[in-house]
Protein backbone atom coordinates (compact mmCIF):
# COMPACT_ATOMS: atom_id res chain seq x y z
CA UNK A 1 0.00 0.00 0.00
CA UNK A 2 1.11 3.48 -0.66
CA UNK A 3 1.72 5.83 2.40
CA UNK A 4 3.14 9.12 3.63
CA UNK A 5 6.21 8.57 5.72
CA UNK A 6 4.07 10.25 8.77
CA UNK A 7 1.43 7.61 8.06
CA UNK A 8 4.71 5.03 7.91
CA UNK A 9 5.29 5.97 11.04
CA UNK A 10 2.72 5.32 12.77
CA UNK A 11 1.52 2.17 11.43
CA UNK A 12 5.45 0.57 11.63
CA UNK A 13 4.97 1.65 15.80
CA UNK A 14 1.59 0.00 15.90
CA UNK A 15 3.21 -3.23 13.81
CA UNK A 16 6.12 -3.02 16.31
CA UNK A 17 3.45 -3.71 19.30
CA UNK A 18 3.93 -0.13 20.66
CA UNK A 19 0.82 0.64 22.57
CA UNK A 20 1.71 3.94 24.39
CA UNK A 21 3.44 6.96 23.15
CA UNK A 22 4.68 10.24 25.23
CA UNK A 23 4.60 14.02 23.27
CA UNK A 24 4.25 17.12 22.52
CA UNK A 25 3.12 18.92 19.05
CA UNK A 26 5.13 21.07 16.70
CA UNK A 27 5.28 22.17 13.13
CA UNK A 28 7.72 19.37 12.14
CA UNK A 29 5.42 16.68 13.69
CA UNK A 30 2.46 18.22 12.55
CA UNK A 31 1.56 15.63 9.52
CA UNK A 32 2.55 12.58 12.44
CA UNK A 33 0.14 14.09 15.16
CA UNK A 34 -2.48 14.01 11.88
CA UNK A 35 -1.97 10.18 11.88
CA UNK A 36 -1.95 9.94 15.19
CA UNK A 37 -5.39 11.35 14.90
CA UNK A 38 -6.65 8.77 12.46
CA UNK A 39 -5.17 5.74 14.34
CA UNK A 40 -5.75 6.71 17.67
CA UNK A 41 -8.13 3.85 18.52
CA UNK A 42 -4.71 1.74 17.68
CA UNK A 43 -2.04 3.93 19.59
CA UNK A 44 -2.18 6.00 22.61
CA UNK A 45 -0.64 9.49 22.54
CA UNK A 46 -0.11 11.03 25.94
CA UNK A 47 0.05 14.78 26.09
CA UNK A 48 3.01 15.86 28.79
CA UNK A 49 2.94 19.58 29.69
CA UNK A 50 6.71 19.67 28.18
CA UNK A 51 8.89 17.27 26.22
CA UNK A 52 11.52 16.61 28.81
CA UNK A 53 8.06 15.53 30.93
CA UNK A 54 7.43 13.28 28.48
CA UNK A 55 10.88 11.86 27.91
CA UNK A 56 10.96 11.15 31.45
CA UNK A 57 7.61 9.42 30.82
CA UNK A 58 8.78 6.90 28.42
CA UNK A 59 11.63 6.35 30.56
CA UNK A 60 9.48 5.39 33.52
CA UNK A 61 7.03 3.45 31.45
CA UNK A 62 10.44 1.12 29.82
CA UNK A 63 11.48 0.74 33.57
CA UNK A 64 7.93 -0.43 34.91
CA UNK A 65 6.92 -2.81 31.79
CA UNK A 66 10.11 -4.14 30.80
CA UNK A 67 9.29 -3.14 27.14
CA UNK A 68 10.46 0.11 25.34
CA UNK A 69 9.29 3.54 25.97
CA UNK A 70 8.58 5.69 22.76
CA UNK A 71 8.78 9.51 22.82
CA UNK A 72 7.93 12.10 19.79
CA UNK A 73 8.77 15.75 19.80
CA UNK A 74 9.08 18.56 17.52
CA UNK A 75 12.39 20.08 15.77
CA UNK A 76 14.34 22.89 17.32
CA UNK A 77 13.77 23.86 21.32
CA UNK A 78 11.24 20.32 21.16
CA UNK A 79 13.81 18.04 20.51
CA UNK A 80 16.75 19.87 22.61
CA UNK A 81 14.05 19.60 25.26
CA UNK A 82 14.75 15.67 25.14
CA UNK A 83 18.49 15.90 25.73
CA UNK A 84 18.12 15.29 29.29
CA UNK A 85 15.55 12.35 29.26
CA UNK A 86 17.68 10.81 26.77
CA UNK A 87 20.58 10.79 28.53
CA UNK A 88 19.28 9.83 31.69
CA UNK A 89 18.13 6.76 29.90
CA UNK A 90 21.59 6.13 28.27
CA UNK A 91 23.17 6.58 32.00
CA UNK A 92 20.75 3.84 32.93
CA UNK A 93 20.73 1.31 29.80
CA UNK A 94 17.37 2.31 29.24
CA UNK A 95 15.20 1.03 26.56
CA UNK A 96 14.07 4.37 24.60
CA UNK A 97 12.95 5.49 21.27
CA UNK A 98 13.27 9.22 20.47
CA UNK A 99 11.25 10.39 17.56
CA UNK A 100 11.87 14.03 16.65
CA UNK A 101 10.56 15.82 13.51
CA UNK A 102 13.18 18.54 11.93
CA UNK A 103 13.07 20.78 8.66
CA UNK A 104 12.74 19.72 4.81
CA UNK A 105 15.84 18.50 3.87
CA UNK A 106 16.38 21.40 1.74
CA UNK A 107 16.74 23.84 4.47
CA UNK A 108 19.01 21.85 7.02
CA UNK A 109 22.23 23.55 7.52
CA UNK A 110 20.58 26.76 6.90
CA UNK A 111 19.75 27.86 10.61
CA UNK A 112 15.59 27.54 9.25
CA UNK A 113 13.17 28.20 11.48
CA UNK A 114 13.35 25.72 15.25
CA UNK A 115 16.32 23.62 12.60
CA UNK A 116 18.73 21.85 14.97
CA UNK A 117 21.40 19.30 14.58
CA UNK A 118 19.68 16.75 17.21
CA UNK A 119 21.34 13.71 15.77
CA UNK A 120 24.73 15.46 15.96
CA UNK A 121 23.43 17.13 19.68
CA UNK A 122 22.48 13.76 20.66
CA UNK A 123 25.61 11.51 19.72
CA UNK A 124 27.52 11.05 22.94
CA UNK A 125 23.90 9.83 24.68
CA UNK A 126 22.12 7.71 22.18
CA UNK A 127 23.01 4.32 21.77
CA UNK A 128 22.65 4.94 17.95
CA UNK A 129 20.82 7.46 15.83
CA UNK A 130 19.32 8.55 12.16
CA UNK A 131 18.59 11.00 10.15
CA UNK A 132 16.27 9.74 7.68
CA UNK A 133 16.67 11.24 4.41
CA UNK A 134 14.32 8.93 2.36
CA UNK A 135 11.63 7.99 2.75
CA UNK A 136 12.18 4.42 1.43
CA UNK A 137 13.70 3.41 4.57
CA UNK A 138 11.48 4.99 6.75
CA UNK A 139 9.87 1.96 8.16
CA UNK A 140 12.95 -0.28 8.45
CA UNK A 141 14.97 2.79 10.32
CA UNK A 142 12.09 2.33 13.09
CA UNK A 143 12.51 -1.33 12.96
CA UNK A 144 16.21 -1.23 13.14
CA UNK A 145 16.10 1.29 16.20
CA UNK A 146 13.82 -0.26 18.11
CA UNK A 147 15.98 -3.45 17.66
CA UNK A 148 18.78 -1.68 18.72
CA UNK A 149 17.57 -0.41 21.67
CA UNK A 150 16.44 -3.42 22.95
CA UNK A 151 19.41 -5.49 22.53
CA UNK A 152 22.71 -6.69 24.37
CA UNK A 153 22.86 -3.69 27.08
CA UNK A 154 19.66 -1.49 26.31
CA UNK A 155 19.69 2.34 26.05
CA UNK A 156 18.36 5.01 24.15
CA UNK A 157 17.91 5.37 20.09
CA UNK A 158 17.20 8.79 18.51
CA UNK A 159 15.42 8.98 14.57
CA UNK A 160 15.41 12.42 12.88
CA UNK A 161 12.83 12.68 10.11
CA UNK A 162 13.18 15.97 7.97
CA UNK A 163 9.40 17.26 7.55
CA UNK A 164 9.16 16.72 3.38
CA UNK A 165 10.47 12.82 4.26
CA UNK A 166 6.64 12.39 6.42
CA UNK A 167 5.00 14.24 3.38
CA UNK A 168 6.07 12.05 0.93
CA UNK A 169 4.57 8.65 -0.33
CA UNK A 170 5.93 5.07 -0.66
CA UNK A 171 5.15 1.68 -0.41
CA UNK A 172 4.54 0.29 3.14
CA UNK A 173 5.35 -3.32 3.45
CA UNK A 174 4.35 -4.73 7.03
CA UNK A 175 6.68 -6.62 8.99
CA UNK A 176 6.99 -9.23 12.31
CA UNK A 177 7.68 -7.70 15.52
CA UNK A 178 11.67 -6.88 15.64
CA UNK A 179 13.73 -9.97 16.87
CA UNK A 180 15.98 -9.38 19.85
CA UNK A 181 19.48 -10.44 18.83
CA UNK A 182 20.27 -13.06 21.50
CA UNK A 183 22.74 -12.76 23.86
CA UNK A 184 25.89 -15.18 23.81
CA UNK A 185 26.13 -17.92 26.44
CA UNK A 186 29.29 -17.16 28.47
CA UNK A 187 32.42 -19.79 27.82
CA UNK A 188 32.64 -23.00 29.67
CA UNK A 189 36.36 -21.75 31.02
CA UNK A 190 34.99 -18.75 32.49
CA UNK A 191 32.16 -20.86 34.46
CA UNK A 192 34.94 -23.71 35.56
CA UNK A 193 37.19 -20.34 36.73
CA UNK A 194 34.31 -19.09 38.44
CA UNK A 195 33.48 -22.49 40.43
CA UNK A 196 37.20 -22.80 41.41
CA UNK A 197 36.99 -19.04 42.96
CA UNK A 198 33.87 -19.87 44.59
CA UNK A 199 34.56 -22.85 46.29
CA UNK A 200 37.61 -21.99 47.88
CA UNK A 201 35.39 -18.33 49.52
CA UNK A 202 34.68 -18.31 53.46
CA UNK A 203 33.16 -15.23 52.71
CA UNK A 204 31.13 -14.52 49.41
CA UNK A 205 29.30 -11.58 48.39
CA UNK A 206 27.27 -11.23 45.16
CA UNK A 207 26.46 -7.50 44.15
CA UNK A 208 23.93 -6.99 41.95
CA UNK A 209 22.47 -3.54 39.58
CA UNK A 210 20.49 -2.71 36.60
CA UNK A 211 21.98 -5.38 34.11
CA UNK A 212 20.34 -7.97 36.84
CA UNK A 213 17.14 -6.38 36.47
CA UNK A 214 17.19 -6.74 32.65
CA UNK A 215 18.33 -10.03 32.76
CA UNK A 216 15.25 -10.97 35.42
CA UNK A 217 18.22 -13.06 37.32
CA UNK A 218 16.92 -12.06 40.47
CA UNK A 219 15.59 -15.90 41.97
CA UNK A 220 19.10 -17.49 40.41
CA UNK A 221 20.91 -14.92 42.10
CA UNK A 222 18.91 -15.66 45.31
CA UNK A 223 19.72 -19.52 44.78
CA UNK A 224 22.99 -18.90 44.29
CA UNK A 225 23.61 -17.38 47.33
CA UNK A 226 21.69 -19.64 49.33
CA UNK A 227 24.15 -22.86 47.90
CA UNK A 228 27.42 -21.12 48.37
CA UNK A 229 26.25 -19.97 51.59
CA UNK A 230 26.72 -16.01 51.04
CA UNK A 231 24.85 -12.75 51.07
CA UNK A 232 23.68 -10.22 48.50
CA UNK A 233 23.21 -6.54 47.66
CA UNK A 234 22.12 -3.96 45.12
CA UNK A 235 23.33 -1.62 43.79
CA UNK A 236 20.43 1.41 43.34
CA UNK A 237 19.74 0.17 40.04
CA UNK A 238 19.29 -3.50 41.22
CA UNK A 239 16.83 -2.57 43.97
CA UNK A 240 13.77 -4.61 43.90
CA UNK A 241 15.15 -7.74 41.92
CA UNK A 242 15.41 -9.72 44.77
CA UNK A 243 13.11 -9.47 47.61
CA UNK A 244 13.55 -7.46 50.99
CA UNK A 245 12.16 -10.33 52.81
CA UNK A 246 15.05 -12.94 51.76
CA UNK A 247 17.20 -13.11 55.27
CA UNK A 248 20.80 -13.23 52.72
CA UNK A 249 19.93 -9.70 51.04
CA UNK A 250 21.52 -6.78 52.77
CA UNK A 251 19.87 -4.18 50.37
CA UNK A 252 21.68 -1.31 48.61
CA UNK A 253 25.34 -0.77 49.38
CA UNK A 254 28.02 2.43 48.24
CA UNK A 255 27.87 5.83 49.79
CA UNK A 256 24.47 5.50 51.12
CA UNK A 257 23.91 1.92 51.35
CA UNK A 258 22.87 -0.27 54.18
CA UNK A 259 25.23 -0.25 56.89
CA UNK A 260 25.45 -4.33 56.64
CA UNK A 261 25.37 -4.22 53.26
CA UNK A 262 28.71 -2.03 52.47
CA UNK A 263 30.72 -3.16 55.63
CA UNK A 264 30.38 -7.05 54.28
CA UNK A 265 31.44 -6.10 50.85
CA UNK A 266 34.06 -4.45 52.59
CA UNK A 267 34.96 -7.48 54.10
CA UNK A 268 34.12 -10.59 51.36
CA UNK A 269 37.03 -12.37 50.31
CA UNK A 270 34.91 -12.86 47.22
CA UNK A 271 32.54 -10.49 45.31
CA UNK A 272 30.60 -11.82 42.26
CA UNK A 273 29.39 -8.60 40.55
CA UNK A 274 26.12 -9.40 38.29
CA UNK A 275 25.34 -6.85 36.18
CA UNK A 276 26.63 -3.51 37.62
CA UNK A 277 29.64 -0.91 36.42
CA UNK A 278 31.45 -0.42 40.04
CA UNK A 279 30.30 3.35 40.14
CA UNK A 280 32.09 5.80 41.85
CA UNK A 281 28.66 5.98 44.56
CA UNK A 282 29.62 2.27 45.13
CA UNK A 283 33.41 1.91 45.15
CA UNK A 284 34.49 5.15 46.93
CA UNK A 285 38.06 5.08 46.80
CA UNK A 286 38.80 2.08 44.33
CA UNK A 287 42.52 2.07 44.89
CA UNK A 288 40.90 0.68 48.73
CA UNK A 289 37.96 -0.73 47.09
CA UNK A 290 37.65 -4.48 49.05
CA UNK A 291 41.17 -4.70 48.81
CA UNK A 292 40.79 -8.34 50.53
CA UNK A 293 38.60 -9.85 48.05
CA UNK A 294 39.01 -12.09 44.24
CA UNK A 295 36.54 -10.43 42.06
CA UNK A 296 34.12 -11.74 39.41
CA UNK A 297 32.52 -9.41 36.97
CA UNK A 298 29.58 -10.86 34.73
CA UNK A 299 27.73 -8.27 32.22
CA UNK A 300 26.91 -8.06 28.71
CA UNK A 301 28.82 -4.96 27.64
CA UNK A 302 32.61 -5.70 27.55
CA UNK A 303 33.14 -2.33 27.93
CA UNK A 304 32.72 -2.23 31.65
CA UNK A 305 35.41 -4.68 32.19
CA UNK A 306 37.94 -3.12 34.79
CA UNK A 307 36.72 0.26 33.21
CA UNK A 308 36.76 1.68 37.26
CA UNK A 309 37.93 -2.00 39.44
CA UNK A 310 40.55 -4.18 38.14
CA UNK A 311 38.50 -7.57 38.43
CA UNK A 312 40.00 -11.23 38.34
CA UNK A 313 37.62 -12.90 36.34
CA UNK A 314 35.63 -11.32 33.38
CA UNK A 315 32.65 -12.70 32.25
CA UNK A 316 30.82 -11.63 29.61
CA UNK A 317 27.57 -13.10 28.00
CA UNK A 318 24.49 -14.17 29.27
CA UNK A 319 23.69 -13.68 33.23
CA UNK A 320 21.32 -16.37 33.19
CA UNK A 321 23.58 -18.49 31.52
CA UNK A 322 26.17 -18.00 33.92
CA UNK A 323 24.42 -18.08 36.78
CA UNK A 324 22.48 -21.75 35.90
CA UNK A 325 25.99 -23.63 35.40
CA UNK A 326 27.62 -21.90 38.42
CA UNK A 327 24.95 -23.10 40.53
CA UNK A 328 24.74 -26.58 38.83
CA UNK A 329 28.40 -27.08 39.12
CA UNK A 330 28.92 -25.74 42.91
CA UNK A 331 28.78 -27.62 46.07
CA UNK A 332 26.54 -26.56 49.17
CA UNK A 333 28.85 -24.49 51.10
CA UNK A 334 28.50 -23.78 54.86
CA UNK A 335 30.06 -20.63 55.92
CA UNK A 336 28.97 -20.51 59.03
CA UNK A 337 31.52 -17.83 60.41
CA UNK A 338 30.63 -15.18 57.57
CA UNK A 339 26.87 -15.73 58.42
CA UNK A 340 27.85 -14.85 62.22
CA UNK A 341 29.68 -11.69 61.17
CA UNK A 342 27.07 -11.11 58.83
CA UNK A 343 24.27 -11.32 61.59
CA UNK A 344 26.50 -8.87 63.76
CA UNK A 345 26.28 -6.25 61.34
CA UNK A 346 22.79 -6.42 60.90
CA UNK A 347 22.59 -6.22 64.47
CA UNK A 348 24.61 -3.17 64.38
CA UNK A 349 22.76 -1.50 62.07
CA UNK A 350 19.77 -1.91 63.58
CA UNK A 351 21.01 0.08 66.12
CA UNK A 352 22.01 3.15 64.48
CA UNK A 353 18.39 3.88 63.58
CA UNK A 354 16.59 6.92 65.42
CA UNK A 355 13.43 5.32 66.25
CA UNK A 356 11.66 8.73 65.80
CA UNK A 357 13.20 9.41 62.67
CA UNK A 358 10.67 10.59 60.19
CA UNK A 359 11.83 10.72 56.89
CA UNK A 360 12.45 6.50 57.45
CA UNK A 361 9.19 6.33 59.44
CA UNK A 362 7.10 7.72 56.63
CA UNK A 363 8.62 5.77 53.75
CA UNK A 364 7.89 2.76 55.62
CA UNK A 365 4.13 3.41 56.66
CA UNK A 366 3.85 4.25 52.74
CA UNK A 367 5.48 0.78 52.34
CA UNK A 368 3.06 -0.92 54.32
CA UNK A 369 -0.10 0.57 52.51
CA UNK A 370 1.04 -0.15 49.51
CA UNK A 371 0.37 -3.36 47.22
CA UNK A 372 3.19 -5.28 46.43
CA UNK A 373 2.86 -4.31 42.69
CA UNK A 374 2.73 -0.41 43.44
CA UNK A 375 5.79 1.46 41.18
CA UNK A 376 7.86 3.33 43.54
CA UNK A 377 9.22 5.92 42.24
CA UNK A 378 11.86 8.77 43.06
CA UNK A 379 13.34 12.32 42.35
CA UNK A 380 17.07 12.86 42.96
CA UNK A 381 17.94 14.02 46.29
CA UNK A 382 17.67 12.99 50.20
CA UNK A 383 14.21 11.68 49.57
CA UNK A 384 15.92 9.32 46.85
CA UNK A 385 18.04 7.56 49.40
CA UNK A 386 15.70 7.52 52.25
CA UNK A 387 13.17 5.75 49.90
CA UNK A 388 16.52 3.42 48.60
CA UNK A 389 16.77 2.84 52.15
CA UNK A 390 13.58 1.79 54.15
CA UNK A 391 10.79 0.73 50.95
CA UNK A 392 10.25 -3.26 51.13
CA UNK A 393 10.02 -4.14 47.84
CA UNK A 394 8.86 -7.85 46.99
CA UNK A 395 7.73 -7.80 43.13
CA UNK A 396 10.18 -6.69 40.74
CA UNK A 397 9.93 -3.57 38.41
CA UNK A 398 8.63 -1.97 41.10
CA UNK A 399 11.26 0.65 41.54
CA UNK A 400 12.01 3.60 39.27
CA UNK A 401 14.52 5.90 40.07
CA UNK A 402 17.57 7.94 38.22
CA UNK A 403 20.86 6.32 38.75
CA UNK A 404 23.71 7.60 36.66
CA UNK A 405 22.67 11.29 35.96
CA UNK A 406 20.72 12.12 39.11
CA UNK A 407 18.35 14.29 37.07
CA UNK A 408 16.14 16.21 39.68
CA UNK A 409 12.73 16.52 37.84
CA UNK A 410 12.81 13.11 36.87
CA UNK A 411 10.00 11.81 38.94
CA UNK A 412 6.44 13.66 37.86
CA UNK A 413 7.49 12.57 34.14
CA UNK A 414 8.43 8.95 35.43
CA UNK A 415 6.08 8.26 37.61
CA UNK A 416 3.00 8.74 34.83
CA UNK A 417 5.03 6.39 32.34
CA UNK A 418 4.97 4.32 35.43
CA UNK A 419 1.38 4.06 35.44
CA UNK A 420 1.07 3.15 31.99
CA UNK A 421 3.92 0.87 31.71
CA UNK A 422 2.31 -1.47 34.82
CA UNK A 423 -1.45 -0.58 34.68
CA UNK A 424 -0.61 -0.08 38.89
CA UNK A 425 -0.80 2.52 41.23
CA UNK A 426 2.53 5.09 40.98
CA UNK A 427 4.11 6.14 44.70
CA UNK A 428 6.71 9.48 43.69
CA UNK A 429 8.67 10.18 46.69
CA UNK A 430 10.02 14.12 45.93
CA UNK A 431 11.46 17.23 47.62
CA UNK A 432 10.26 20.19 47.52
CA UNK A 433 13.67 21.24 45.39
CA UNK A 434 13.37 18.28 42.58
CA UNK A 435 9.19 18.58 42.37
CA UNK A 436 9.58 22.40 41.50
CA UNK A 437 11.60 21.26 38.20
CA UNK A 438 8.85 19.38 36.46
CA UNK A 439 5.88 20.12 38.93
CA UNK A 440 4.16 21.22 35.41
CA UNK A 441 3.26 17.51 34.97
CA UNK A 442 1.03 17.23 37.42
CA UNK A 443 -1.41 19.11 34.97
CA UNK A 444 -0.46 15.26 32.60
CA UNK A 445 -1.79 13.56 35.87
CA UNK A 446 -4.73 15.31 36.68
CA UNK A 447 -5.76 15.81 33.21
CA UNK A 448 -5.39 11.60 32.39
CA UNK A 449 -6.55 10.75 35.90
CA UNK A 450 -3.38 9.06 36.62
CA UNK A 451 -3.31 6.73 39.80
CA UNK A 452 -1.00 8.67 41.41
CA UNK A 453 0.53 9.48 45.02
CA UNK A 454 2.77 12.38 45.83
CA UNK A 455 5.00 12.38 48.75
CA UNK A 456 6.40 15.34 48.86
CA UNK A 457 8.84 15.58 51.32
CA UNK A 458 9.26 19.25 52.11
CA UNK A 459 12.11 20.69 54.12
CA UNK A 460 12.59 24.48 51.97
CA UNK A 461 16.32 23.02 51.05
CA UNK A 462 17.96 21.31 48.57
CA UNK A 463 18.75 18.74 51.88
CA UNK A 464 21.69 16.58 49.88
CA UNK A 465 23.69 19.99 48.86
CA UNK A 466 22.80 21.45 51.94
CA UNK A 467 24.35 18.49 53.89
CA UNK A 468 27.40 18.44 51.75
CA UNK A 469 27.42 21.76 53.20
CA UNK A 470 26.77 20.74 57.12
CA UNK A 471 29.45 17.97 56.69
CA UNK A 472 32.25 18.76 54.84
CA UNK A 473 31.39 23.21 53.90
CA UNK A 474 31.62 24.53 57.41
CA UNK A 475 27.90 24.94 57.34
CA UNK A 476 28.24 27.69 54.81
CA UNK A 477 24.77 27.32 53.30
CA UNK A 478 24.91 28.98 49.55
CA UNK A 479 22.23 28.84 47.70
CA UNK A 480 20.39 25.81 49.22
CA UNK A 481 17.84 27.73 51.11
CA UNK A 482 15.07 28.09 49.09
CA UNK A 483 13.05 30.50 50.96
CA UNK A 484 9.97 30.12 48.63
CA UNK A 485 6.24 30.89 49.96
CA UNK A 486 4.82 27.80 47.29
CA UNK A 487 1.94 26.23 49.31
CA UNK A 488 2.16 22.54 48.00
CA UNK A 489 -1.38 22.05 48.83
CA UNK A 490 -3.01 24.81 47.78
CA UNK A 491 -0.85 24.32 44.16
CA UNK A 492 -2.28 20.59 43.92
CA UNK A 493 -6.04 21.47 44.04
CA UNK A 494 -5.34 24.58 41.82
CA UNK A 495 -4.34 22.00 39.16
CA UNK A 496 -7.36 19.70 39.73
CA UNK A 497 -5.59 17.35 42.43
CA UNK A 498 -6.44 16.59 46.06
CA UNK A 499 -3.72 17.75 48.51
CA UNK A 500 -2.76 16.72 51.99
CA UNK A 501 -0.26 18.09 54.69
CA UNK A 502 1.25 16.33 57.25
CA UNK A 503 3.72 17.31 59.95
CA UNK A 504 4.19 14.09 61.98
CA UNK A 505 3.97 10.39 61.12
CA UNK A 506 0.47 9.74 63.05
CA UNK A 507 -0.79 12.67 60.15
CA UNK A 508 1.22 10.96 57.48
CA UNK A 509 -0.27 7.32 57.66
CA UNK A 510 -3.77 9.07 58.21
CA UNK A 511 -3.80 10.87 55.01
CA UNK A 512 -1.42 8.70 53.04
CA UNK A 513 -3.94 6.02 53.37
CA UNK A 514 -6.89 8.70 51.89
CA UNK A 515 -4.27 9.66 48.93
CA UNK A 516 -3.63 5.99 48.00
CA UNK A 517 -7.30 5.02 48.20
CA UNK A 518 -8.56 7.60 45.34
CA UNK A 519 -8.41 7.13 42.03
CA UNK A 520 -6.70 10.16 40.67
CA UNK A 521 -3.62 11.95 41.78
CA UNK A 522 -3.04 13.24 45.17
CA UNK A 523 -0.17 14.89 46.66
CA UNK A 524 1.08 15.09 50.30
CA UNK A 525 3.03 17.81 52.01
CA UNK A 526 4.99 16.19 54.08
CA UNK A 527 7.08 18.64 56.66
CA UNK A 528 10.34 17.32 57.32
CA UNK A 529 13.56 18.81 59.33
CA UNK A 530 15.99 20.80 57.38
CA UNK A 531 18.74 19.30 58.76
CA UNK A 532 17.72 15.73 58.87
CA UNK A 533 20.39 13.45 57.06
CA UNK A 534 20.85 10.82 54.60
CA UNK A 535 22.57 8.10 56.76
CA UNK A 536 25.05 6.11 56.28
CA UNK A 537 27.03 8.20 54.49
CA UNK A 538 30.56 7.33 52.74
CA UNK A 539 32.20 10.45 52.10
CA UNK A 540 33.04 11.39 48.20
CA UNK A 541 36.50 9.23 47.64
CA UNK A 542 36.01 7.68 51.18
CA UNK A 543 36.90 4.49 52.26
CA UNK A 544 33.60 2.24 54.01
CA UNK A 545 36.32 2.01 57.02
CA UNK A 546 35.61 5.41 57.50
CA UNK A 547 31.38 5.75 56.79
CA UNK A 548 29.63 8.33 58.82
CA UNK A 549 26.82 6.40 61.11
CA UNK A 550 25.54 9.48 63.27
CA UNK A 551 24.99 13.16 62.50
CA UNK A 552 28.15 13.86 65.17
CA UNK A 553 30.99 11.72 62.97
CA UNK A 554 32.83 13.26 59.98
Amino acid sequence: MILSGAEIVVKTLIEQKIKTIFGYPGGTVIDIYDQLYKHSDEIEHVLAAHEQGASHAADGYARASGDIGVVLATSGPGATNLVTGIATAYLDSVPLLAITGNVGTSMIGKDSFQEIDITGVTLPITKHNFLVRNVEELADTIREAIKIAKSGRPGPVLVDIPKNVQQQLTEYIPAEPVVIEPIADVKDADVEEAVKMIEVANRPYIYFGGGAVRANAGKLIEELAEKMDGVMGASMMGLSEVPDSNPRYLGMQGMHGHYASSIAMAEADLIIAIGVRFSDRATGNTSKFSTEAKKIHVDVDISEFNKNINVDLSVAGNIRDFLDKVITKISKKDNKAWMIRVDTLKDQEKKQEDPNFLPMLAVRAASDITTPDTRCITDVGQHQMWAAQHYAFTEKRTWVSSGGLGTMGFGMGAAIGAAYGSGKRSVLFTGDGSFAMNMNELATAVTYNVPLTIVLMNNGVLGMVRQWQTLFYDKKYSNTVLQRKTDFVKYAEAMGATGFKAESIEEFKDVFEKAYALEGPALIDLRIDKDEMVLPMVPAGGTFDKIITERGDK
